[in-house]
């Protein structure tokens, strides 16, 4: 048990012996900084079930645990607030049963529960992945890393929009204008020699468009008369028809995208354990119709277009089958959705992670695979983000003006080999440990900036302030796990032995409070799917660790029992952080 597992039974225990009545709930909050304490029952809501001042309750509670609990220590009571000393002996043991555990805080899983699929990235084949990708990507690949430690099983999955209108721009100003050149011939990654043809087309079609224009037609008319729009439309036509020229530069194309975007995958640290692609799936979900139509929850217009009538639930009617049979996205989503499961039998939930503007979308689709009767789909999470913005304004595809995932990372790496070169810090270094080192703190600084936020909240991103070396920043906890690297370097006797200390500094056991929230704050991040909750554990645990610091003589301390306690102290603080920034996909460097 834990120490609030053990004083929650121990005050239930209380109240039953001196009152005669159950408790079903202890309330904890954590102990104000002008009060002494470790943690405080809060001592009001008990009024509502036993008679007596609350002073004078808190008094009796605090007495009984002081004669029947070992972990309590002493006791204070401020009028309704029960104030709870804990003995130093509790947390030197707490210390001693996990500084040797590599996976404390994690959780292995049973094998009997079901797997979490969680899917994110989702990217269209017509460009390169962009700064709102970055955050779809950190995201999700953080939020499954944190349901794994959580002690579930993951499926890392996403679905590639590589078919429809937007495929055949790109494909088609490429034949029209690309003159045979390819990511070899061009030495760009495939993903953005496509991405340039995308945005060729749509510089072409203004040219007709505005031509058009010129020639008296409406705005209106000549979007949809521009020749090379009705190319475009009929080169979509000729895909579905199975047309084997189109079908071999889509496969051409897309395969190149494909190279690109595992180049970035790898650099930003994401990976999948699986890939669905939208030309595979999107047929699925028709034949759901039919069954839906059977049990009543779909009906049929008389033009024979197929819909749900959610207006009961506060949402709308909504189209799963248009009139000329043809599929809408809610019903390839719900049929891909049917597919997971039956590719991967023991998942019994999935995280889709997928921006804010698609929140209404996934509401109506959780509510229609429930009406179905999956009973997975009472375990469906839409992982809702907002946008990511630059002090430079809004991000355009169509134009050319998206922030670039890989030239994002660059810039990042850029800017912190000038803050540290400026800092001068790096004498000794190689080149290539120098490369190495630029390229973690400039990628930490980037992935601890997008997480450390809630995920609903939007973002306005400063790639110089996330680099700062001092603050809540990537940077800064990444010193001093370094910095903790070089006392254990330094520390040459052998610091193995276990020690019990009779008393313990006040920064000591605030750092092992700490330390021991970390188990929690996983199984709550992994419930509210929320790397920030992960990230700001890890600042505050360095925020003490600092007040340690400062405050203690750790090798130049005397008593070798403390001198080895606090360097053993030191280097789980350095584990636990290690092990968080992994949870957020984030590296850490051994020297800075």
């Amino acid at each position: 048990m834990n120490l609030q597992e053990i004083l929650t039974t121990n005050i239930q225990n209380a109240v039953q012996e001196l009152f005669a009545v159950p408790l079903d709930k202890v309330e904890f909050q954590t102990t104000r900084k002008e009060f002494e304490g470790d943690t405080t029952v809060v001592i009001f809501p008990l009024l509502k079930i036993i008679k007596s001042n609350p002073v004078e309750l808190g008094n009796k509670i605090g007495n009984y645990l002081v004669e029947n609990v070992a972990e309590v220590a002493r006791f204070n009571v401020v009028s309704g607030f029960l104030n709870i000393v804990i003995s130093d002996a509790y947390y030197c043991n707490f210390f001693n049963a996990i500084k040797e555990n590599s996976k404390f805080g994690f959780v292995t899983p049973s094998g009997n529960e079901k797997a979490v699929m969680v899917e994110y990235s989702s990217p269209n084949t017509n460009k390169p992945l962009h700064l709102g990708h970055v955050r779809n990507n950190l995201l999700g690949y953080s939020v499954a890393e944190i349901i794994k430690a959580s002690g579930k099983k993951v499926y890392k999955t996403q679905i590639i929009n590589d078919r429809g209108i937007h495929i055949c721009k790109s494909m088609l100003a490429w034949q029209k204008f690309g003159n045979g050149e390819t990511p070899a011939s061009t030495g760009l990654k495939g993903d953005k020699l496509v991405g340039n043809y995308y945005v060729a087309f749509d510089k072409a079609y203004k040219a007709e468009i505005n031509a058009l224009m010129s020639e008296g037609k409406t705005e209106d008319e000549a979007k949809k008369q521009a020749p090379i729009i009705l190319e475009a439309q009929e080169m979509l036509l000729k895909w579905e028809a199975g047309d084997e020229q189109v079908k071999a530069l889509w496969s051409t194309m897309n395969q190149w995208v494909y190279d690109g975007f595992a180049i970035t995958y790898k650099n930003l640290g994401v990976n999948f354990d699986s890939f669905y692609y939208e030309s595979n799936t999107y047929l699925l979900g028709k034949d759901v119709v039919q069954i839906g139509l059977d049990k009543g929850i779909f009906e049929k217009d008389p033009d024979g277009s197929v819909w749900i009538d959610l207006t009961n639930e506060g949402l709308d009617r909504k189209i799963v089958l248009r009139s000329d049979g043809t599929a809408v996205y809610m019903t390839q989503d719900i049929g891909t959705a049917i597919q997971r499961v039956k590719d991967m039998q023991d998942v019994g939930g999935m995280v889709y992670t997928v921006g804010n503007e698609q929140d209404y979308h996934f509401k109506v689709l959780f509510l229609i695979l429930k009406k179905l009767g999956f009973d997975w789909a009472s375990n469906l999470f839409h992982l809702s983000y907002g946008m990511v913005d630059l002090p430079s304004g809004k991000m355009k595809s169509r134009e050319g003006t998206v922030v670039d995932a890989d030239d994002l990372m660059q810039e990042m790496t850029n800017t912190a080999q000038k803050i540290a070169e400026d800092l001068g810090k790096l004498e000794n270094y190689s080149s290539e440990e120098k490369s190495n080192l630029y390229t973690t703190i400039g990628l930490g600084a980037l992935k601890y900036y997008i997480l450390k936020v809630d995920p609903k909240k939007r973002i306005l991103f400063n790639p110089e302030e996330s680099v700062d070396f001092a603050g809540n920043t990537g940077p800064f906890i990444q010193y001093t796990y370094a910095r903790i690297q070089s006392i254990i370097r330094k520390a040459t006797f052998d610091f193995s032995n276990t020690v019990v200390l009779e008393k313990l500094h006040e920064k000591e056991k605030e750092l092992l409070k700490q330390l021991e929230l970390f188990p929690e704050v996983i199984q709550n991040a992994a419930h509210n799917h929320s790397p920030a909750l992960i990230a700001n554990f890890t600042y505050e645990l360095v925020r003490e660790y600092n007040s340690f610091y400062q405050a203690v003589s750790i090798l130049g301390e005397e008593n070798e029992d403390k001198k080895t306690f606090r360097v053993q102290l030191s280097k789980k603080v350095a584990d636990t952080i290690a092990s968080s920034f992994g949870l957020l996909g984030i590296n850490v460097p051994e020297r800075m």
